[in-house]
């Protein structure tokens, strides 16, 4: 059986981060689904789907990060093709992915203790972003 919902996410530009674990675990429990997995997409090029422990250290240090890693400011093909100012969005997410699957069993994510999934916003610019979470099992 196949399930799907989408979860709409509004941020306020680079860095946003959104805890969601909650919201797909709602949607796998109206998916009736007791064993399967989760597959949870971010649609666009500049947002990011991951799992970590989710609290504020961690909240500031992974866009820090990926800051230092990837930063602004320098001379990316991208820049050059489009002057929008966010190269480094689309690298910091294609660096980190858009999506993520977790194992359902008994009807619950198989998540760690300490383990959450986010949504990380990577554009320099506000968006409504669309969260495809796809249940699949029986």
């Amino acid at each position: 059986m196949v399930y799907r919902e989408k979860i709409k996410i509004d941020t306020v530009g680079h860095r946003d981060m959104h805890e969601m674990t909650n919201r797909v675990q709602a949607i796998v429990g109206r998916s009736g689904i007791a064993d399967g997995t989760v597959h949870v997409f971010n649609v666009g090029s500049t947002g990011i789907i991951g799992t970590i422990e989710y609290e504020p250290g961690l909240e500031k240090d992974l866009p820090d990060m990926l800051d230092r890693l990837i930063p602004s400011g320098l001379d990316y093909g991208h820049e050059c093709q489009w002057h929008d100012g966010n190269g480094h969005s689309h690298l910091q997410a294609t660096l980190m992915g858009a999506e993520i699957t977790v194992p359902v069993g008994d009807g619950r994510l198989m998540l760690g203790t300490w383990q959450q999934i986010f949504h990380l916003e990577a554009d320099i610019k506000p968006h409504s972003r669309e969260v495809v979470v796809t249940v699949i099992g029986e």
